[in-house]
């Protein structure tokens, strides 16, 4: 899909999405069950009150972040499918440095603030520096980023929940977490009157999605890494090192999953559980990534529509009869469709919708 036109990128992302639905409400009507209270639940869930938008937007931008990611790799030919482990490892570098150094500092805002700073710091150089050991590997060891990142996703998953459970865990507390970070850390709630959702994790948001669209697309170092990625020997001649970019690449990509991993711990949860049950936002954002085709402007409403979906998955699972894991193949239909763009295309073309023959 690197080929394809502006338009014809949008025009295959509604594409997918809307056959993805319409074949979602045949197999729910199949099931037995009523497609049209299906269809409206996934509205209602999504954006049918206050609520579901603030839900809603709690999960997407922790999608846009993760698929942000994950386009920074993609982009330059580097498949950085270690999101999930890369996000995990920031945000429990963000607890961890919190909690450790709050005993240190002023209370009040100013020491609240003090230690966001720091914690989003430890986060974003804990991704960072996790994302670049398959980026070395890769680079210098010609190991598969692809096998070294999946792998890397289990590590951090079993590493940071034994940490969790052992030398960090709050003894005190009734379930494997670890302490809660101070009162004076978090987000305000503004604009929405959701604890779990503040208006300056969307604004930080906003501000990497063009931070990084810029980078990648207005500046020489973002030009070097899709060089690099797809074309090493081009880069090579006009004197760029390319295996050094690889490298660069990989630790920029984790450096966003782990900002995304300070925007969960501080924004939504107050401390770090077992890894295992935070979700599968670095996973999920491979999807968002492709649904965007791998423009990090593009990811904004990718995660959106991940994140709707996500939110009315849990109003349909309290609120309806029919099983959740229908959302769960609608997304995998998406993920389907997208991949075959061509597809698109021809139908395009054979019903004069896509313009002259290629």
């Amino acid at each position: 899909m690197l080929d394809a036109t502006v338009l014809e990128r949008i025009g295959i992302a509604i594409g997918s999405t809307a056959l993805a639905l319409l074949i979602g409400l045949v197999i729910v009507a199949a099931s037995g069950y009523d497609p049209i209270q299906f269809a409206n639940q996934l509205v209602v869930g999504s954006f049918g009150s206050e609520r579901a938008i603030a839900r809603t937007l709690r999960y997407s931008t922790l999608f846009v972040l993760a698929g942000v990611s994950v386009a920074i790799a993609f982009r330059a030919g580097v498949f950085n499918i270690g999101v999930q482990g890369q996000f995990i490892v920031g945000g429990f570098a963000t607890v961890v440095s919190i909690v450790s150094l709050a005993p240190y500092l002023p209370d009040g805002t100013i020491g609240g603030v003090a230690l966001m700073v720091i914690g989003t710091i430890a986060a974003i150089v804990a991704g960072g520096l996790y994302a670049a050991l398959p980026g070395v590997l890769k680079a210098y060891g010609g190991a598969n980023e692809i096998i070294t990142t999946i792998m890397l996703n289990f590590i951090a998953i079993g590493f940071v929940g034994w940490l969790v459970a052992g030398r960090f865990g709050d003894p005190e507390a009734t379930a494997t977490r670890t302490e809660r970070m101070p009162d004076t850390v978090g987000f305000p709630s503004v604009v929405f009157d959701d604890p779990n959702l503040s208006i300056v994790g969307i604004l930080v948001t906003v501000v990497v999605v063009v931070v990084v669209a810029a980078v990648m697309t207005r500046t020489s170092f973002g030009y070097d890494m899709v060089t690099s990625g797809y074309q090493e020997s081009a880069a090579t001649y006009s004197g760029v090192d390319a295996k050094r970019m690889i490298v660069s690449t990989m630790t920029f990509s984790g450096m966003v999953a782990g900002l995304g991993g300070a925007i969960f711990a501080i924004m939504i949860q107050g401390y770090f559980t077992d890894p295992s049950g935070i979700g599968n936002y670095g996973f999920d954002a491979i999807a968002v990534s492709l649904l965007a085709a791998n423009n990090p402007l593009g990811v904004v409403p990718a995660g959106l529509l991940f994140g709707g979906l996500e939110s009315s998955s849990s109003h349909i699972q309290i609120n309806s009869d029919v099983p959740v894991q229908l959302i769960d193949g609608i997304v995998g239909l998406v993920v389907l469709f997208v991949a075959v763009p061509e597809l698109f295309r021809m139908i395009a073309r054979r019903t004069g919708l896509g313009g002259e023959s290629r």
